[in-house]
């Protein structure tokens, strides 16, 4: 007996919200409360906060402020527990923290009703968010990012993971948060090192989709660079904006194909973190990557002389460090373009760009004009040193 195959399709809408305020956790502010109380209708919610170590450090009261929060709105907010756990990229790189995370939602009843609130940076949001997706099939999340780069990339996006085998973000998922909360206060404790890193993140969206954003962050280098709080929330908003519009509007949120216009740069940035064992920060490596993908670029004929100038230009009055791999280590860095192939799943696609605000996508890379271009770059720096 012939049976047809039994064919069936479907779609899931997904909805989320990138929320703006100030001092969240301040009796007074009433936007955590009021968001938990449209998703329960009514109902207390089970709530499990995880904070980044670092965060907890500089912000000594914020556990006591969480506690008192929730109590103050005991009607609709039920509270667990607060964990705390180690912050930075070295959360990871193994699956402790994830651990840790998954036994307290298992300890505490955490269901898929409830909600796992992250409290820290990039790589906490993406350790925190893997495991809250895991438990039970997914645990409602909200991210609170606190530093420039997840506050206007990593945690406005859809992807969460921690690293394995020595590359990062092998192991992950794709899963929405229920909504990301960007309070401008965490951003006045942090060190000038990472106020600047995130910027890298803003002239990428910049350079591949929106002109008029690089002439802004052009214009107003020096007064990023000197921590002007204003120019920083219309930095990030807007940063946030195109990259939640491209996630929405770009056909393809979860990737499943192997174009990656948001991961411009990003080939080179992962394996200079694996090289230097994480101590460059994520935005750090971003910002030396898309310098090195714009010398390419200018190197094969795409774009000219002037704007490769404006490009370096921009990163060098922020204040990045732009100096490269020493030649000795050139070719392992060039193993990085193979390993994003193997990423993206078989077809290397590399974005570069045709101009300031557009890009161009390319499926081949000149391994010696590559290796040209870092030996560029590193002269480059050697002049101006």
């Amino acid at each position: 007996m012939f049976l047809k195959p039994i064919e069936q399709s479907f779609k899931v809408s997904y909805e989320y919200k990138l929320h703006f305020t100030k001092d969240l956790f301040h009796l007074d502010n009433k936007l955590f409360s009021d968001i938990i109380a449209v998703y329960g209708g009514g109902k207390k919610v089970k709530l499990l906060f995880v904070v980044d170590d670092g965060v907890a450090n500089h912000h000594p009261q914020l556990v006591h402020k969480i506690e008192s929060y929730c109590k103050a709105h005991e009607n609709v907010l039920k509270y667990t527990d607060t964990l705390i756990v180690k912050g930075g990229e070295q959360s990871k790189n193994d699956d402790t923290s994830v651990t840790k995370i998954l036994s307290s939602i298992n300890k505490k009843r955490i269901c898929r009703h409830s909600f796992v609130v992250v409290i820290g940076g990039g790589a906490v949001i993406d350790m925190a968010g893997y495991a809250a997706t895991i438990a039970h099939r997914g645990v409602k999340l909200i991210r609170i990012p606190t530093t420039v780069l997840s506050q206007n990339d990593s945690a406005v996006g859809v992807k969460n993971g921690i690293n394995a085998f020595n590359k990062k973000n092998f192991v992950g998922t794709f899963a929405p948060p229920y909504a990301i909360i960007n309070d401008s206060k965490f951003l006045k404790t942090l060190e000038q090192r990472d106020w600047i890193a995130g910027v890298s993140e803003a002239i990428k969206v910049a350079l591949i989709k929106d002109v008029e954003f690089f002439q802004f962050l052009e214009n107003n280098a020096i007064k990023i660079q000197q921590r002007d709080e204003e120019i920083m929330q219309y930095l990030i908003y807007k940063c946030a904006e195109i990259h939640m519009h491209h996630i929405a509007k770009g056909g393809d949120p979860f990737e499943s194909g192997s174009s990656r216009p948001l991961d411009f740069g990003h080939w080179a940035a992962h394996k200079m973190e694996q090289m230097t064992n994480y101590s460059l920060r994520h935005g750090e490596a971003v910002a030396k990557g898309i310098v090195l993908d714009v010398v390419y670029t200018q190197l094969i004929g795409l774009i000219n002389e002037n704007d490769l100038k404006r490009v370096i230009e921009l990163f060098e009055k922020i204040g990045f460090d732009l100096s490269m791999p020493i030649e000795a280590q050139v070719d392992e860095l060039l193993n990085g373009i193979e390993e994003f192939r193997e990423h993206l799943g078989g077809e290397l696609t590399i974005t570069l760009l045709s101009r300031i605000g557009e890009k161009r996508d390319v499926h081949e890379i000149d391994m010696q004009l590559m290796k040209k271009a870092v030996l560029t770059l590193s002269e480059l720096n050697k002049q101006k040193a």
